[in-house]
């Protein structure tokens, strides 16, 4: 049996895993992230939080008839760490991951994510886009260079070696998220979560996954101005807390 199919066998029977699929303005991808988050194996319930979408996503998302999917409507548009906030608010899984609903990311390679929380040996888990594993597709060069630095940056505030802070793949136990509230509306998210976990003492990996990333053309939302908030998130979560 090769690794991927013990997780699959452990993930299929056991613990529960909400995952929160944060969503603004994403008609030509919804369905399909849906279909493919369904069709993973684990025992899961999905939390689809739609953050005021103005272009026919929420009518696709009010037709939605599964029993395992629950979909919160933002009156307006708050941003990522919002819609986080909100999903982990009405989760109740053992496991709590974070899934984009742009397609730039691969539920395919949630075992990967689950197993070291599922072997007894991780509380949170981070992906990585620079680890190796799959495709990677190949896209703006300030981005990356951007992405190494916060990531620089926040390790050095934190004593983590962490090779890639802003991925969206994260996933965390239950009681890795206890305690902790999400201050951040939009992609100050992830070096905000990133300096509390660091703060508790819990066992923390990262895993290679593919990324399928896109561009502004093709609907990418992240610009420079979340990468400067991205560096005041990271002097105020760990300096100033």
């Amino acid at each position: 049996m090769t690794p991927a199919a013990k997780v699959n066998k452990i993930i299929s029977g056991k613990k529960t895993v909400s995952i929160i699929i944060p969503v603004f303005n994403e008609k030509d991808t919804i369905k399909e992230i849906i279909k493919t988050v369904l069709d993973t194996p684990c025992k899961k319930e999905i939390l689809i939080i739609d953050d005021g979408s103005t272009d026919g996503t929420r009518d696709i998302l009010k037709q939605l008839k599964y029993p395992n999917i629950k979909v919160v409507l933002h009156e307006k548009n708050y941003g990522k760490g919002k819609a986080i906030q909100t999903g982990i608010n009405n989760s109740r899984g053992d496991i709590i991951m974070i899934q984009d609903a742009d397609l730039e990311y691969d539920p395919n390679e949630y075992p990967v994510l689950l197993q070291p929380i599922l072997a007894g040996k991780a509380d949170v888990v981070y992906g990585s886009r620079f680890k190796g594993l799959g495709a990677h597709r190949v896209l703006y060069f300030w981005h990356y260079l951007g992405n190494k630095f916060l990531t620089l940056l926040s390790n050095i505030f934190t004593d983590l070696n962490l090779t890639d802070m802003e991925c969206c793949y994260k996933v965390f136990t239950r009681n890795a998220l206890a305690g902790i509230n999400i201050e951040e509306n939009r992609f100050g998210f992830e070096p905000e979560i990133t300096a509390k976990i660091s703060k508790k003492n819990l066992r923390i990996y990262e895993v290679p996954i593919s990324y399928y990333g896109r561009t502004y053309a093709e609907g990418k939302k992240i610009n420079w101005k979340d990468g400067f908030r991205a560096l005041y998130c990271i002097l105020k979560y760990n300096l100033f807390r």
